[in-house]
């Protein structure tokens, strides 16, 4: 069979590339300030830190804020998110209890039990200059 019967034309010899044709809008490499840039490393924050601890609860306070572990759970505030950290011994003197005063006005607490029992003295010392240095009165 003959290819002119269908009408189709076969061109002879090597042919010439299609024309260029630029590539459509949003595509190639992007902009230089939406360019991947590997992540730097945060810089550390430094300052004192407080640390209490027993078998289910803890406390810290350190240059990011406070943070309660109670039973597993952990529940962080950030120093810009507090209004007031408030903390004193329970009735029995047998464990520190602390409070934090969220923004919003909610209250959350903690207790940690002090073994010895003179570890409370030492916890509230420290608490007092670490919580001095975070929020001083004023």
């Amino acid at each position: 069979m003959n290819d002119a019967a269908y009408g189709a034309q076969q061109p002879h010899g090597p042919q010439p590339p299609p024309p260029y044709a630029p590539a459509p809008q949003g595509f190639g490499p992007p902009p230089p300030q939406y360019a991947y840039a590997p992540p730097q490393p945060q810089p550390v924050a430094t300052g004192p830190e407080f640390l209490a601890v027993d078998r289910h609860n803890s406390i810290v306070v350190d240059p990011t804020g406070v943070t309660f572990e109670v039973n597993g759970f952990d529940a962080e505030f950030p120093w810009p998110e507090i209004r007031s950290v408030h903390y004193k011994a329970s009735p029995s003197g047998k464990a520190l209890m602390m409070a934090v005063v969220h923004l919003d006005g909610r209250v959350y607490e903690c207790v940690v039990e002090a073994k010895p029992r003179e570890r409370l003295g030492e916890w509230f010392g420290q608490l007092a200059a670490v919580l001095g240095y975070y929020r001083p009165m004023g």
